[in-house]
């Protein structure tokens, strides 16, 4: 068969029955196809038969694979995809999770659709990311990368917050509210969608700025390009604990009077897809969207 791909890493959702299942599938199938297979070392445990010299770290499996296929939700393929975009590795993901936004092939029957990506024929897009700084007393305190969303909030469930928000040192608003949900395209059908922010397309270069319960009638989503800079200036009067969460998963901690710098990240996500894949009828899907009437 040629390929474009040479070595295949596999990473999947630790404990998971379905996921177990999958990886098992997925190791055996490429390994009769001829391929070097590595294995994320966290789900080693779950494939039988396997050689120990192919298990590895995430972050070595980045640099080594010029596939990786992610088995489970779309929170295990965030994860992955924050470590991955380093590398320029093709992304594809087994859907094992509930809505799967991001992950394509079907559990039940992923062979004949991977192995129409494997010959090439397949659909590749460029997601980029946040880069999320924490700044204090103008000195970098944190940073992380966000596939889906930064989100700046209290520690404390239904908590008032006040802040100032900037683009490229401009001021756009200052807020009390529950906080402010920064989203990319491809989390905009996230926790930006459940606040009542916009639905991006992937291929748009922009972010959603989406206050959370915001203490005034007036506050409604913005959209902006995404090669602004976003700056969020925190109240001096703010007295709890603060934190900016990155895709729900990474924490940075915040004190009244911090800066938070969100901006579209040097490095991308290259995701791929079959030839099949298109967004608007995942969004038909995942969204319970109504089919056409004639």
């Amino acid at each position: 068969m040629t390929t474009p791909f040479k070595t295949i890493g596999l990473i999947g959702k630790p404990n998971h029955e379905g996921a177990a299942l999958t990886l098992q599938r997925l190791y055996t199938f490429l390994q009769a196809l001829g391929y070097t297979v590595l294995v994320e070392q966290r789900v080693g445990a779950q494939i039988s038969n396997i050689d120990n010299n192919v298990l590895t770290e995430l972050v070595d499996l980045g640099s080594q694979c010029d596939l990786a296929i992610v088995v489970g939700g779309d929170g295990n393929m965030l994860g992955a995809a924050r470590v991955l975009a380093r590398f320029d590795v093709a992304v594809i993901g087994v859907n094992r999770g509930n809505l799967g936004f991001l992950t394509d092939l079907n559990p039940e029957g992923f062979e004949a659709s991977l192995e129409e990506v494997l010959r090439g024929e397949f659909i590749s897009e460029s997601r980029f990311l946040l880069k999320v700084e924490v700044y204090r007393h103008a000195q970098l305190k944190s940073a992380n990368l966000a596939v889906n969303e930064a989100v700046l909030h209290a520690d404390k469930v239904a908590h008032m917050i006040e802040f100032e928000a900037f683009i490229n040192d401009e001021f756009v608003f200052s807020q009390r509210s529950d906080g402010l949900i920064v989203s990319t395209p491809t989390g905009s059908t996230a926790y930006s969608l459940s606040g009542g922010g916009p639905i991006l397309t992937p291929q748009l270069n922009a972010m959603a700025l989406v206050p959370m319960f915001p203490h005034t009638l007036s506050s409604r989503p913005l959209v902006v390009d995404a090669n602004n800079e976003i700056r969020l200036k925190l109240s001096l009067e703010n007295t709890d604990s603060l934190q900016v969460s990155c895709d729900s998963h990474v924490v940075l901690a915040l004190l009244p009077g911090d800066e938070v710098v969100i901006k579209k990240a040097d490095k991308t996500l290259r995701l791929i897809h079959p030839k099949s894949y298109s967004y608007y009828n995942v969004l038909r899907q995942k969204l319970n969207w109504g089919s056409r009437l004639y």
